[in-house]
């Protein structure tokens, strides 16, 4: 049976009412080529959401076999999907091909995605590239930004900075909602990477744009945080530019606010090392010392009028604020305290318990009575309390008004 139409027959006439008889319906086998490969595309498609892959494949295939039909590279694409869902993925990337060999805009450009798609399952990453480019090629808005982001990432694991940035750039242009802000999140790490904070800065806000706050909440606030970050490092390259380079002469009006403004802003970017030579470099230049170092003491506590000069401790509080370990020298200095408190405590406690006061009671009860109002006052209390019972046992009592007089 020829599959070219012929010239349409007469029809026929009811003899019985004189009226045009009814025509049958036409079978797939009866149809045009064009027509045939629709009803067996909506056939393949109705078996394969069926779960009947396999005879789905047969029809998708029937429709290849038609030749050169508009409806060739739907065909082709549906068969690559089928057979990838079986594991076929040899096959599916064979039906992928033959889809974008039709050039098709829609169904083509949709091939050469999936098949970019089943080489990075597979880490083939140098197959991925190329197949990527296709779907470029095919200028389908609605695969650019995927794939643009894809080639941006394949040049980013190269090493190629340049090429990645232009991908990155092309795939925030095309103003997608999903791609565009991952696009401009990566690009501005690799700049925050090289030193170029205004630049991460100018792709984060392009990137912020195309979201929107109520329904991607992370999203914005993963940019949102790159952007902070951004800032400080431009804050960071500002405040290092006031002071010029290392030997040159620091002005004496900005040069201590600029260093303590570096000085504190570089550990936020975990820089603890580039701050400690800050706080150094001020400390030693003869015009800004005074005020560095008052900048730096800004938040010491008096002790009762003492002269700071004198008390021993004061180095150690400077050393360790310009170096950033003031949490670790209050956590060794309040550990001796428990460890000292509860020495005394607990001597004290026993003596009154046996109503044997020394010599040395008097003297004792007055260093363990640490007022409570002090901000750690309660604290050291209840650690000596739980060291009192352990020591002593769960009769252990405390003297009278403990511990304040």
């Amino acid at each position: 049976m020829s599959d070219s139409p012929g010239p349409p027959p007469e029809p026929s006439t009811d003899t019985a009412t004189g009226t045009p008889a009814a025509r049958p319906t036409p079978t797939p086998q009866t149809l045009a080529p064009d027509a045939r490969a629709a009803e067996l595309c909506k056939e393949a498609r109705r078996l394969a959401e069926q779960g009947e892959s396999d005879r789905a494949a047969e029809l998708f295939g029937e429709v290849l076999a038609l030749g050169d039909t508009p409806l060739r590279a739907r065909a082709a694409l549906g068969l690559a999907v089928v057979l990838d869902d079986a594991g076929d993925v040899a096959g599916a990337r064979e039906a992928d091909r033959a889809a974008i060999a039709t050039g098709d805009a829609e169904y083509g450009a949709r091939a050469a995605y999936h098949l970019a798609l089943t080489h990075e399952r597979a880490g083939e990453q140098d197959e991925a590239e190329p197949a990527w480019r296709l779907v470029v090629d095919f200028g389908n808005p609605s695969y650019l930004p995927p794939a643009h982001l894809a080639l941006a990432r394949l040049a980013d694991d190269a090493g190629d900075f340049d090429r990645a940035r232009a991908h990155w750039e092309e795939t925030v242009a095309t103003g997608d909602r999903e791609y565009g802000p991952l696009a401009a999140h990566d690009l501005a790490q690799r700049l925050l990477e090289r030193g170029e904070p205004a630049r991460a800065q100018r792709a984060l806000t392009a990137g912020l744009k195309l979201i929107d706050r109520e329904s991607a909440p992370h999203a914005h606030s993963r940019l949102a945080v790159a952007l902070g970050i951004a800032c400080l490092d431009q804050a960071i390259g500002a405040f290092g530019a006031a002071l010029g380079a290392a030997g040159e002469p620091t002005d004496s009006e900005v040069g201590p606010l600029a260093t303590e403004l570096l000085a504190r802003t570089l550990p936020l970017r975990g820089r603890d090392g580039e701050a400690r030579e800050a706080w150094r470099r001020g400390l030693t230049d003869p015009a800004t010392a005074a005020q560095v170092r008052a900048r730096l003491r800004r938040e010491f506590g008096s002790d009762d009028g003492d002269d700071q000069a004198e008390l021993w401790w004061e180095p150690l509080l400077e050393q360790s604020v310009a170096e950033g370990s003031l949490p670790a020298l209050a956590g060794e200095a309040f550990g001796a305290l428990d460890h000292m408190y509860a020495l005394l405590g607990v001597r004290y406690a026993a003596e009154a318990a046996d109503r044997r006061p020394g010599e040395s009671h008097e003297v004792i009860g007055r260093a363990v009575r640490v007022p409570s109002d002090y901000t750690w006052g309660p604290l050291l209390h209840e650690s000596f309390a739980e060291r009192l019972r352990l020591a002593m046992g769960p009769t252990a009592s405390l003297p009278p008004t403990w511990p304040d007089p």
